[in-house]
């Protein structure tokens, strides 16, 4: 009798019609059942050293030869219903661990048995040890990228460029097309923050309403692009695939990178500078190797290169800290996942499921996991560890500490005679505590105090330790002594102290930049494939290489050892390879990044999956034709925004339509715009810019973050003590509290409350794609947080100074700052009217506010003032704000 299970299978066989249309289609092993045994079978019955069973499922003829003890066969072709195989993954017994077959795949086991177990060609004589087929080939990602020409399209005159008529043929085939365009104020605000990250100011909404020329929104986009601002939004978009963080995370330690920025920095400049695309891969791969070494007095370029491959120092890394013991597994997890950050961020493919054994899905054999491994093994090599104090590079130049030791010797005269004053003060005490002596000890106390500790006698020792006062005197503790003339020691040498301070302040600063580098002149490590991905179980050495599934159309070897450098080489190889602009997934795993972040979705939904897991283009077509065009275009990505931004697609209203909700639920054809809701960074930025307290300072050290009293982490200088207990100091930011997100400090174990609420990610170890989640938490920080209630505070009172005291002119000022457009009449008489009966209710009842913390805004005091704030919250909180259409 059939199982419960056996009958499930068949009803979902019986009702499926693409298991109906498999059963007419030739199936074979390649390409239809190897893949389904990949899954779910290899590990057992193909990969490690031993078989279970005796059988292995990697090649169609060892599934009919005789295996184990009983020499059964897995099939028997033409006849499912007498193959073991079949029957076992019918009843759920096989796979014995993890997910079982799905009926779709048990019946195309099937059914490939019943037509006779067909292969596609002859198959080897013995199992490949990396094997790609054909079939794996032929995947789309795989393929060679292929420009075609722009479809015709019924409705021409809204082609602006190639991207709409490759989006408006889709459209057309299914009877609908574009929105509307949308009006200028909405595009303004949708231009400026895609662009810049920040809404428009008003000077800004001004000068675009009343300009009616033909390109006036072109020129508006420029002046979008031309803007510092730029760097800063599209450099956060990149930090989030490098991992960007100011701490080594890791462990609980969470050490502080002090130097981290410098990467940051180099990133908003190479942006707003439009550095080739291709040229700021190669420098954040392989910097190093282009910068001849000795690395002293560089140039500006090279401290560029060498800075851009702090990429490669962005992970997780608990090496400086971590116990012997811990080293291996420490030093392993930061090449791992460096690995994870490279592919995933220019290569689409999630490389790093095969350290352990072959993928699961994509054409990745394990050995294709050590080969990426070898490139990057010689920098950082697991058995001549570099921690990351090790690795900072020092900017000082030669003439820099030149000067310095100048000024240290100036300095020095200082205190030296400093040291002859706090002599005579120590040589004064010294006599006024042997005075209240005994006189038989006062001269051998004398003697004991004045011999060097490591040739005192055990006797002088002893002495000494029967007088602590003599014991312990020294410059350091002279206050303890003698009252009368605390503050006169104290004031003598606060002046020599001082003037020594003073001098050493026209030091050169030493500057940092953390690097990945290889130790030239050294032997190479070698790479060995890690047996099931444990350290301790090296097996073949690995050579460097790419994907073999790439090597059939595009070989590109990397060399063991570059006979032209000093280093290795290979990472140079790589980067040159993966930037040649024929390598089938960086550019369009790159341009596809883009999209996503103008259209809030990739045409491939999974930025960094381009493989079977990952979802599969909504238009191909489009996707290499601005692959292409990017590089087309000198991998510029101000381009690449120009040819998108200036697309009818872009330039349409978000307004939904019930025809193409039916057809196109998810708008995967761009019927319309998406609406979205701002990042994290950009919610906090858009309120510190309408408010205007912005400080639009670039560059430079993170402004810190710390614990208030409640636990949140905010802007702040953390003045705990020691032992982590509060001092209740509090030093001013002087306004960097004010600075853009982008600039504050990016702890992993402590994120900014205000960001993490809105989904800022963890770099664990980077971020592939943002959520945008809707939860609790975000209307309550937006209703009680100190951060909307203070901004809330400083908008009322820009608007009272922009407006005066008039209620509409005052409601209208609000509106015009938050959303950059006109209020309607009746939003006015709705929002005075709110605002009046606010103030009368805070008149009749008056709210007792606590006392502002030390450094806390206190909130507004008078009941206008107070209603007024509670408006302009009401519209900082408002979707109109938080969504961008």
């Amino acid at each position: 009798m059939p199982s419960i299970r056996s009958l499930f299978i068949l009803a979902a066989v019986l009702l499926s019609p693409a298991l109906a249309r498999a059963e007419l289609r030739a199936l074979t092993y390649e390409r239809d059942v190897r893949p389904i045994l990949k899954h779910h079978c290899f590990h057992c019955h193909g990969e490690g050293e031993k078989l279970k069973g005796g059988l292995d499922v990697r090649l169609r003829r060892l599934l009919v030869e005789p295996h184990g003890k009983d020499g059964a066969v897995a099939i028997v072709p033409g006849k499912p219903g007498e193959s073991e195989l079949i029957n076992l993954v019918r009843e759920g017994e096989m796979p014995q661990k993890g997910k079982k077959l799905s009926a779709a795949e048990i019946a195309t086991l099937e059914n490939w048995v019943a037509q006779g177990a067909k292969t596609a060609r002859l198959e080897p004589a013995q199992v490949p040890v990396v094997w790609v087929s054909e079939e794996d080939r032929e995947f789309w990602a795989f393929q060679p990228i292929k420009r075609s020409a722009a479809p015709a399209v019924k409705d021409a005159a809204r082609v602006r460029t190639p991207i709409d008529a490759f989006l408006l043929a889709k459209l057309e085939a299914q009877g609908i097309g574009f929105n509307p365009e949308a009006d200028k104020a909405t595009l303004l605000r949708r231009v400026m923050l895609d662009l810049t990250g920040l809404p428009p100011t008003s000077e800004e909404t001004a000068i675009l309403l009343a300009d009616d020329a033909p390109d006036a929104y072109a020129r508006m986009v420029e002046r979008a692009l031309a803007s510092p601002h730029y760097g800063e939004r599209w450099g956060r978009h990149w930090l989030d695939v490098a991992g960007y963080s100011d701490s080594d995370g890791y462990n609980d330690a969470d050490a502080a990178r002090p130097w981290a920025f410098k990467y940051r920095d180099y990133v908003i400049r190479s942006l707003n500078a439009d550095k080739p695309f291709d040229q700021f891969i190669r420098e954040q791969i392989a910097g190093d190797e282009m910068v001849k070494q000795p690395w002293k007095n560089l140039a500006p370029a090279d401290i560029d290169k060498l800075t851009a491959t702090a990429f490669l120092r962005m992970v997780p890394d608990g090496t400086a800290g971590a116990e012997a013991a811990d080293q291996p597994t420490a030093r392993n997890a930061v090449v791992s996942e460096t690995i994870k950050v490279v592919s995933s961020s220019l290569l689409g493919i999630t490389v790093g499921c095969a350290q352990c054994h072959e993928h699961k899905h994509d054409p990745v054999p394990q050995q294709d996991y050590y080969r990426m491994r070898a490139i990057f093994e010689p920098a950082l090599d697991v058995a001549k560890w570099r921690t990351p104090a090790a690795r900072l590079v020092s900017l000082m130049t030669d003439e820099e500490r030149a000067k310095a030791a100048e000024v240290e010797k100036e300095a020095k005269v200082i205190d030296a005679e400093r040291k002859v004053k706090e002599d005579e003060f120590i040589e004064k005490v010294l006599t006024w505590e042997l005075e209240a002596k005994p006189a038989e000890v006062r001269e051998p106390l004398r003697t004991a105090y004045r011999t060097e500790v490591k040739k005192r006698t055990p006797e002088q020792l002893a002495l000494l330790k029967d007088h602590p006062t003599i014991n312990q005197l020294s410059g350091g503790s002279l206050y303890l002594y003698d009252r009368t003339y605390k503050t006169k020691h104290e004031a003598e040498l606060k002046v020599f102290t001082e003037k020594a301070t003073e001098i050493r302040k026209r030091k050169p600063v030493e500057q940092f930049i953390p690097v990945l580098s290889e130790v030239p002149a050294v032997p190479l490590p070698e790479t060995h494939l890690f047996y099931r991905g444990m350290i301790d179980q090296p097996r073949d050495k690995m050579e460097p290489g790419e994907l073999t599934v790439l090597a059939a159309f595009r070989p590109s070897p990397i060399p063991e050892k570059s006979p032209s450098l000093p280093t290795s080489g290979r990472r140079l190889a790589f980067a040159q390879s993966i930037t040649d602009g024929k390598h089938p997934l960086t550019t369009r795993v790159l341009v596809n990044r883009v999209w996503h972040h103008h259209f809030g979705r990739g045409i491939v939904a999974s930025l960094s999956d381009f493989g079977h897991l990952g979802d599969k283009p909504s238009h191909p077509e489009l996707l290499d034709w601005l692959a292409s065009e990017f590089v087309a275009k000198g991998w510029s990505l101000k381009a690449l925004h120009r040819v998108i931004l200036n697309s009818t697609a872009y330039r349409q209203t978000s307004a939904r339509d019930g025809q193409k909700d039916r057809l196109d639920p998810d708008n995967r054809l761009l019927g319309r715009m998406n609406s979205r809701r701002l990042e994290a960074e950009t919610i906090r930025d858009a309120m510190l810019r309408v408010t205007g307290k912005f400080n639009p300072k670039m560059f430079g050290a993170p402004v810190p973050v710390m614990l208030d009293d409640s636990g949140q982490v905010v802007v702040g200088v953390n003045t705990n003590d020691t032992a982590g207990r509060p001092s209740g100091k509090f030093v001013p930011l002087n306004g960097e509290e004010f600075r853009r997100s982008l600039y504050v400090q990016m702890r992993r174990s402590q994120p900014l409350g205000m960001l993490e609420t809105f989904d800022l990610p963890r770099m664990e170890p980077n971020c592939e794609i943002r959520n945008a989640s809707t939860v609790a938490p975000q209307s309550l920080a937006m209703m009680n947080s100190d951060f909307t209630l203070t901004q809330s505070k400083y908008l009322a009172e820009r608007v009272v100074r922009d407006a005066g005291a008039d209620a509409e002119a005052q409601v209208k000022r609000a509106w015009q700052l938050a959303f950059g457009t006109e209020p309607a009449t009746s939003d006015v008489k709705d929002a005075v009217a709110f605002i009046a009966k606010q103030t009368a209710t805070l008149k009749a009842h008056p709210v007792k506010l606590p006392p502002p913390r030390k450094g806390e805004e206190p909130p507004p005091a008078d009941p206008a003032m107070q209603s007024l704030a509670t408006f302009c919250q009401a519209l900082m909180t408002s979707n109109q704000f938080l969504y961008v259409d």
